[in-house]
């Protein structure tokens, strides 16, 4: 048994000298400097400077990680670390992320580059890498006890290898992965053709960002961690609509949306206006004979989408999951149901004691984005946003792809609300309601038409089993 522990500690041992001999031969010059990001805005794409040329991504609530080149390797620094993000305004939570924000910023590279990337841990636990999706060698895919020890705490580990194909992908830890997740630890990657493909197009505008979820209880600021299912906060990149940036583009503008799910159940995307191709999942870019076009998207846990469409459609068209409760914020799971119940009169005696109290649901939920209601510090309402016509009532997972004729191309900046043709918005009606025209057809109970009888008697001839000639029945 002592000589097992012993064999067991000294391949610890063999395994993290290693390691750290592999950080002293590359990094024998400075590392590169960390770029720290603190703005939830959406930022420009960063036109790449050196390497291969590509045209970048536009990360929503989001920017790309720069680079530095030295001897022809693309050298990146992720900082790991606890983050304060704006969720929305006026609501922050403490999280862990990358470089001062969750999720961390997007890396972009060209299939066929070499890249080195520096993680420094400066979270109170180890943790680790995965590049999700990527082919490399099995030692650097990031899977703490496994392919390579632990981070520690207050140490720089270095991953490299080559972006071998290109496509869309994410890197996450692997180590305390139910803490660090839940947590925001996270970020998109996106490796670019490095010349014309067959099955990568050529687009004007190329969006991106994670699905993720929290559990932070109104007037605290930390996730609970522990939730699996019933989570409070539905997220794209850590924000919450009206908070998300809207997707800005121009009429006739050939738009790619990357998405990316690391949240614990599936979300069914769900665009407005528009008809879209699947293009790429994880595996790499679609085959053109499986594309076909949908209006919306089930994304599962851990898989990423690629979907691109051609935006001839002006106005400003929703997009968000379509599972309800994900495009809401700061839910109460324990709420009853009181539609249609008349609790005007416990209200009275309940306000006695409570001042503050407010009744939910009475006649709906619309109710409440409609009257103020106190909230803790700290938190948001359940939905909440407000359009050219009043709330939105909408929350979570919910952003608007904004279409316009006369937006520069490359300008991402909000345009404001869509101004609607005369004629193009649905009214009122203040004229005669016409009255209900029942058919002459239907039966008594009014549910459905009666069968109209045959005219006539019909003659039936059968012929029995084993005779040949025909009786009448």
């Amino acid at each position: 048994m002592n000589k097992r522990r012993q064999l067991f500690r000294t391949s610890a041992a063999i395994a993290t000298a290693a390691a750290a001999g592999a950080v002293s031969r590359v990094a024998m010059a400075a590392l590169p400097e960390p770029v720290i990001q603190q703005s939830a805005d959406t930022m420009p794409p960063l036109e790449p400077s050196t390497g291969r040329p590509y045209k970048p991504v536009v990360t929503l609530n989001g920017w790309t990680l720069p680079w530095r080149m030295k001897n022809g390797v693309k050298e990146f620094h992720l900082v790991a670390e606890p983050v304060e993000r704006m969720v929305a305004e006026d609501f922050k939570a403490h999280l862990w992320g990358y470089n001062g924000q969750s999720p961390g910023p997007t890396i972009e590279v060209v299939e066929g580059d070499r890249v080195r990337i520096f993680v420094t841990n400066r979270l109170p636990e180890h943790t680790s890498v995965h590049w999700h999706g990527q082919r490399l060698p099995s030692g650097m895919d990031g899977v703490t006890g496994l392919t390579q020890p632990a981070i520690p705490a207050g140490k720089t580990f270095v991953y490299e290898f080559e972006a071998r194909r290109p496509g869309t992908f994410m890197y996450h830890p692997h180590g305390d992965e139910m803490t660090q997740m839940a947590m925001g630890m996270m970020g998109f990657w996106v490796t670019h053709p490095k010349g014309k493909h067959k099955l990568i197009d050529e687009v004007d505008r190329d969006f991106c960002f994670l699905m993720n979820a929290y559990d932070v209880e109104p007037g605290s600021a930390t996730p609970k961690i522990m939730t699996m299912l019933d989570f409070n906060l539905w997220s794209w990149n850590s924000r919450i609509f009206p908070a998300i940036d809207p997707l800005v583009v121009r009429k006739n503008d050939k738009v790619r949306i990357r998405m990316g799910n690391l949240t614990m159940t599936n979300h069914p995307i769900h665009l407005h206006g528009h008809e879209f191709l699947v293009t790429g999942t994880d595996g790499g870019p679609t085959p053109k004979s499986t594309r076909q076009y949908e209006v919306t998207e089930d994304i599962a846990v851990g898989q990423m989408r690629q979907i691109e469409f051609l935006a001839d459609e002006e106005g400003d068209w929703a997009f968000h999951c379509h599972k309800s409760h994900h495009t809401m914020n700061a839910m109460g799971h324990d709420v009853p149901t009181m539609i249609g119940v008349d609790h005007t009169g416990i209200m009275r005696s309940l306000r006695d004691l409570v001042p503050d109290y407010m009744a939910m649901g009475e006649r709906g939920m619309a109710d409440m984005t409609e009257m103020p209601m106190p909230l803790p510090e700290n938190t948001t309402p359940m939905m909440t946003g407000q359009g050219p016509f009043g709330s939105v009532e909408m929350g979570g997972m919910f952003s608007v792809v904004k279409v316009r004729k006369d937006q520069p191309h490359g300008d991402y900046s909000d345009p404001g609300w869509f101004e609607h043709p005369p004629g193009t918005i649905a009214y009122e009606w203040t004229g005669e309601t016409p009255s209900a025209q029942q058919s002459p057809k239907l039966s008594q109970s009014g549910s459905m038409p009666l069968a109209e009888k045959p005219k006539q008697a019909i003659e039936v001839r059968a012929k029995a089993r084993g005779s040949r000639r025909g009786h009448h029945g």
